[in-house]
């Protein structure tokens, strides 16, 4: 029996019959074939957010810039899924580790097979599918803020790098029953802190290392395909529902919460999105309704599984309006964090993880003693030590890696790779390029 790992599964396995310790309680648990089709389809929805990732930023940049933007998002799918098997899940879950690491048990994922190999009511294999999901689309965020001038082969390595030193430490201090922040009590369902906020504050050191674009290819920078944005963002949306419900870790109550009030937050906070730029005078745009919807997705994240629908309204409304001003605020900066990572993850990952503590409900979900909406305070101070844990370790750990790196590959392309688009330069290729030939070519109609 493998000892419980996520704070964020704490409900299932209490419907499974399992303590915190991992103890089998009166009846040791069974496979149960509901819960483990519900994991199944729940871990390819979060794979499908990764792709959905891919056209989100994809649409927002440059033409010139389609594919490297696209691809910073697949290569986190091919990195981080062998790196997770390797290594990477045991040093964040594998059992017997300390306050800060998993031990070496499931080094290249040894003991998580078999008949009787259970986490749950779900065989392990399932729960390390559904983590790597996870592990995978938290570097791919990152990408966002230093698109259109980090070379891919550092990125690719900062990737590497990140999922194993970074990502797979701070998700065993929150998730794991060893780690220090969980016994703590810090609560975050499904990343609010082990992905968004790590992801937002990360992007914003890249920024920050590698410099801002050229002027010309800032001024240049519009969306180059809004539907594209609106696709990625429906993907998001989409997925989500197995990144939130699904870290119930089955078919349960604790799941159809999670999926309400996901779906909540994040109408909340597209409308609240758009009702910003109505009062500044500005029409509702697409691209801000797609950017609302997922900062919407990002602060319901922790909370998903502790609140009610109600609480989720707030939640999202209270988001949405922060990650809009700190767009807003952004252009006073030096700072070219291209795609907003950090307003939208970091900024809205910071309210949510705090909001949490605010209106998480032991109504709602039996098995916490509640927030400050059940009379305990000191909730909310137990995540404001979450949020700034995260801040200082990853923000400092990225720096770190972005300069070791630097000593063996530059970080940016060449001012004229970045000029003539960093498609051709990364990857021989373009992504209109025989659209763009079609325009400058005789239009023949009619037969011979």
């Amino acid at each position: 029996m493998f000892k419980t790992t996520h704070m964020r599964f704490q409900a299932g396995l209490a419907l499974a019959g399992l303590t915190l310790a991992g103890t089998a309680s009166a009846a040791a648990p069974k496979l149960d074939t509901g819960d483990t089709a519900f994991m199944l389809v729940s871990a390819a929805l979060v794979m499908l957010m990764t792709p959905g990732l891919a056209f989100f930023y994809g649409g927002m940049v440059r033409g010139k810039s389609v594919l490297n933007t696209m691809m910073m998002s697949f290569i986190a799918l091919a990195i981080v899924g062998v790196l997770w098997a390797l290594v990477g899940y045991t040093l964040a879950f594998g059992a017997g580790g300390n306050d800060w690491l998993g031990s070496f048990v499931n080094a290249g994922l040894k003991n998580t097979t078999g008949p009787n190999s259970l986490v749950g009511t779900i065989p392990t294999p399932v729960y390390v599918a559904f983590q790597a999901m996870f592990a995978i689309i938290a570097p791919a965020l990152i990408s966002g803020a230093v698109v259109d001038r980090m070379r891919f082969g550092a990125f690719a390595l900062f990737v590497a790098l990140w999922s194993l030193l970074i990502y797979s430490p701070l998700a065993h201090w929150v998730w794991s029953s060893d780690g220090w922040l969980f016994k703590k009590g810090v609560l975050d369902f499904a990343g609010g802190t082990v992905i968004h906020i790590a992801a937002g504050v990360s992007g914003l050191v890249a920024a920050l290392v590698i410099g801002p674009r050229m002027p010309l290819t800032r001024r240049a920078t519009l969306p180059h395909n809004v539907p594209f944005v609106l696709l990625g963002a429906a993907l998001l949306w989409f997925g989500w529902f197995g990144f939130n419900a699904g870290s119930a870790l089955g078919a349960n109550y604790i799941a159809a919460n999670a999926f309400m009030t996901t779906n909540t937050a994040t109408a909340t906070a597209l409308l609240a999105w758009l009702g910003w730029e109505l009062l500044r005078g500005q029409k509702p745009t697409a691209v801000g309704a797609a950017t609302g919807a997922v900062v919407g997705l990002v602060a319901i994240t922790p909370a998903c599984g502790y609140v009610s629908p109600m609480a989720s309204v707030v939640i999202g409304l209270l988001a949405a309006s922060a990650s809009f001003w700190a767009v807003q605020l952004k252009h006073r900066f030096r700072l070219d964090d291209a795609l907003d990572v950090f307003a939208c993850h970091g900024v809205a990952g910071i309210v949510g993880a705090l909001l949490t503590g605010v209106f998480a409900s032991k109504w709602v979900n039996q098995t916490i003693t509640g927030g400050v909406v059940d009379g305990n305070w000191s909730q909310l101070g137990i995540q404001f030590i979450g949020v700034l844990t995260t801040l200082a370790f990853v923000g400092l750990g990225s720096f770190i890696l972005l300069r070791l790196i630097a000593l063996v590959t530059p970080l940016r392309v060449t001012e004229r790779q970045e000029n003539e688009g960093i498609d051709l330069a990364s990857h021989e290729e373009e992504g209109y390029r025989e659209a763009e030939n079609s325009l400058s070519a005789p239009v023949m109609l009619g037969g011979d």
